[in-house]
């Protein structure tokens, strides 16, 4: 993969980017003399090379930080359905998802299969060292979508509610676990193929990892529970959003410190000039940001608080990215090595071109069609 294998300097290499305009090399189709057409061919082979893994390393992330947005608070949901009293509050933690929460998954799927097509070689090798995580996170989805449908219909719901409880619990586990052992990096032999073994995932940098999501996914699930709830379950997740921040602060201060120590890559990416004040502003932003969470939260503001803990969620995806980029797989695989062919780049981008419009307008049309209060029968009043 990579350059090596793309045929920059090819001649027919141009009429794989645009199989119906084909640009004959001779005569040279351009107002210049013939000898330099080859070469006007070759930069342009170059330039795409370099900047297409660029442009699907943002679609990506976007994908996924939409997922994480949106099923996170999904899962911080579920989680906080496993501490409700009774069951009148459990139906309405519920309720609040039962029009959304098949729409934000999506996101993962497009994510995955983005993956699979423009980093053919980082999907491979990411999911031959992952199988357990992401068995985890696959198993905890069936868990809770079977739960989520069997418990309506349930005259005992005590093993539905557990189930659907565990299952978002298992599913933000699995997730986190990868996320940690994606950013520890993945050892990879010089084809990029994974040459590790089965538990190389398992560490105490993942299990922090995955802790903290767990708990940025109760906030921000808490702080979702927040604008749909009214009455006594809503001031109950004020408390939990509370607590929620706290320790997921706590988690990103101990990542944030190990890391560096921990990682030799990091540590040079986090020193390195001019990243190195971009780095030092984002731990002072993040606190800035917690800061302003606790304060909306102690005015008792319904929207305010889901919207900071949004902007927490971005602020901590620019810092990975920065952390991460060039690289697919931290400081083993870059994007410009593991990216598929060029035309296959172009043409993925046309068809997601229209995809994602149509993806954000129906995400954005449920939540105006679903705005409102979820309450039960003389329950929140």
């Amino acid at each position: 993969m990579g350059h090596g294998a793309l045929g920059i300097g090819q001649g027919k290499g141009i009429n794989l980017i645009f199989p119906f305009f084909p640009l004959p090399l001779s005569p040279c189709p351009l107002p210049m003399p013939h000898a330099q057409c080859p070469y006007l061919i070759r930069d342009f082979m170059e330039t795409l090379e370099y900047f297409l893994p660029q442009v699907w390393f943002v679609i990506l992330a976007l994908f996924l930080f939409l997922y994480v947005m949106l099923d996170g608070f999904d899962l911080g949901v579920g989680i906080l359905s496993l501490t409700s009293s009774d069951e009148e509050r459990r139906s309405i933690l519920m309720t609040s998802l039962s029009n959304i929460w098949d729409a934000n998954e999506t996101w993962l799927v497009l994510m995955a299969g983005g993956l699979f097509g423009a980093f053919p070689l980082a999907y491979a090798t990411i999911l031959n060292a992952l199988y357990i995580p992401i068995f985890l996170m696959v198993f905890g989805f069936i868990f809770r979508g079977v739960a989520f449908e069997f418990r309506e219909l349930a005259n005992r719901k005590l093993f539905w509610n557990f189930a659907f409880g565990a299952g978002s619990f298992t599913a933000a586990l699995g997730q986190g676990f990868a996320l940690g052992a994606v950013l520890a990096g993945i050892p990879v032999d010089n084809t990029g193929h994974f040459i590790g073994k089965t538990w190389d995932w398992l560490n105490i940098p993942s299990v922090l990892v995955a802790l903290t999501l767990i708990q940025g996914y109760v906030l921000i699930g808490s702080t979702y529970l927040i604008w749909k709830t009214t009455g006594e379950l809503q001031e109950t997740h004020y408390r939990t959003a509370k607590i929620a921040a706290w320790t997921t602060l706590i988690g990103a201060i101990f990542i944030t410190i190990t890391t560096p120590i921990i990682y030799e890559s990091a540590r040079s990416r986090l020193f390195q000039q001019p990243l190195v004040y971009i780095f030092a502003v984002i731990p002072l932003l993040g606190v800035w940001l917690i800061w302003q969470l606790l304060k909306s939260l102690a005015r008792k503001e319904e929207r305010a608080p889901f919207v900071w803990t949004i902007l927490l969620f971005v602020l901590s995806f620019i810092g990975l990215g920065l952390i991460v980029f060039p690289y697919i797989i931290p400081n083993k695989i870059t994007i410009y090595e593991a990216a598929a062919d060029p035309s296959s780049l172009v043409i993925m981008i046309i068809f997601i071109g229209f995809l994602i419009p149509v993806m954000l307008f129906y995400n954005l049309y449920q939540y105006i069609v679903f705005r409102g209060k979820v309450t039960g029968d003389g329950y929140g009043k």
